[in-house]
């Protein structure tokens, strides 16, 4: 298709044919410009027309008209962004981002550039998703917002600080400041930070029956914590003590046979893990441990998702007093409390390290060794396990 003439060429021929001398022809003319003459003729008749001589639409009223078609045509595509983009927003189950929205709209022919100066969006930054609709710096942040929750669901009480820990110790770290956005963000809140909180608020249910409560005869409640055998009935609890560097927390778990202390782990910091560990350590002593019945409190490191895992790998049955009752799990309280009477508050303890050695000595030479029981004849509890072992050796 030929290009168009110039206007001012166009208007330059029609004065020419209009002032031409008498005799000469249109088609004399159109040839001297290299036009055809039915153009030369349309294009004198165009002019007629724009000065009014000839009645019809001018190219002013036809550039007019056009203008407003085209701009009808913009504000109809403006007004159906207005209208998508409200409907986009009110639905509550998607994401708020408007680059989705932009890709729908130009698939139903309204133009990038409309619905971004519509919706004040930079159209680089869209290209740039429609190129890679999922950024990297997303992927990281889906990441680190998954090592949070599972921290948070084993651990409830902890805050953001101890929750971007866990996280880096599994693998995905992050500062402080991205840990506290990611959970504040989902309402991942510290059980024990969160403000106003009823004073009736009491701990999480019980994920395990108590298998250690007797009913009297006159219907009264109490708990025997007594076995036939080794490895029958286990109890486990967690206390705290004060150091210049900070707390030190010991997890220790009795065997109800002996009272011998099968396990403990010490620690900065009570978590989960604490309890865990003192269960792989009790197991790792006592060997075959399938049947054994564990008890504690309602502590959120014994309903824990780590510590149920532990004692469904180890085929052992969990039991769970009540709540605020220490007598539901006396035996092991009365353990706590030698143990605070004869090392924590026996002096003041600079650092945890300390402290830590004072426990694991008191246990291992003191209290196993050398602490004579009356329940047991007067026999320390490694005496007593030898005593009786060596009793069903002889009987077998």
């Amino acid at each position: 298709m030929p290009k168009p003439y110039p206007t001012e060429f166009r208007d330059d021929v029609v004065r020419v044919a209009r002032s031409r001398e008498p005799g000469v022809t249109i088609e004399q003319i159109a040839k001297d410009f290299g036009v055809h003459p039915m153009t030369l003729q349309k294009w004198m008749r165009r002019a007629d027309i724009d000065e009014g001589a000839k009645p019809g639409q001018t190219r002013t009223e036809a550039a007019e008209i056009r203008e407003l078609r085209k701009r009808n045509r913009l504000l109809e595509q403006e007004n159906e962004v207005l209208r998508r983009a409200a409907a986009y927003l009110s639905q509550a189950n998607l994401p708020k981002r408007f680059y989705p929205l932009v890709t729908e709209l130009a698939a139903a022919g309204i133009p990038v550039t409309v619905t971004c100066r519509v919706l004040k969006l930079s159209r680089q930054p869209y290209y740039r998703w429609l190129a890679d609709p999922i950024a990297t710096s997303e992927v990281v942040e889906a990441y680190r917002a998954n090592a949070l929750f599972d921290a948070h669901r084993d651990d409830p009480e902890f805050g953001h600080r101890l929750l971007a820990d866990e996280a880096a110790e599994a693998g995905e770290s992050m500062s402080d400041r991205t840990a506290w956005r990611i959970a504040s963000s989902n309402g991942w809140f510290s059980a024990f930070g969160k403000p106003k909180r009823s004073k009736g608020r009491r701990p999480g249910p019980p994920v395990h029956d108590d298998l250690c409560a007797v009913v009297d005869e006159d219907g009264r409640t109490r708990h025997v914590f007594a076995a036939d055998a080794p490895n029958e009935l286990w109890l486990v609890d967690i206390t705290e003590h004060k150091t210049a560097e900070g707390k030190l927390y010991c997890c220790a778990i009795k065997d109800a046979f002996s009272g011998r202390i099968v396990g403990y782990s010490i620690d900065s910091r009570m978590k989960s893990r604490l309890a865990v560990q003192a269960l792989e350590n009790a197991v790792a002593m006592r060997g075959d441990v399938a049947g054994c019945i564990v008890h504690s409190d309602r502590g959120s490191q014994f309903r824990s998702r780590k510590f149920l895992r532990a004692l469904a790998r180890h085929r052992m049955v969990g039991s769970m007093g009540r709540v605020g009752s220490s007598g539901d799990n006396a035996a092991m309280e009365s353990f706590f409390a030698l143990l605070q009477k004869n090392v924590l508050d026996r002096r003041t303890w600079t650092t945890r390290e300390q402290l830590r050695i004072a426990i694991v000595t008191w246990i291992e030479r003191t209290y196993h060794r050398r602490r004579r029981q009356r329940r047991l004849g007067r026999l320390t509890p490694i005496e007593f396990e030898n005593i009786m072992n060596t009793t069903v050796a002889l009987a077998a």
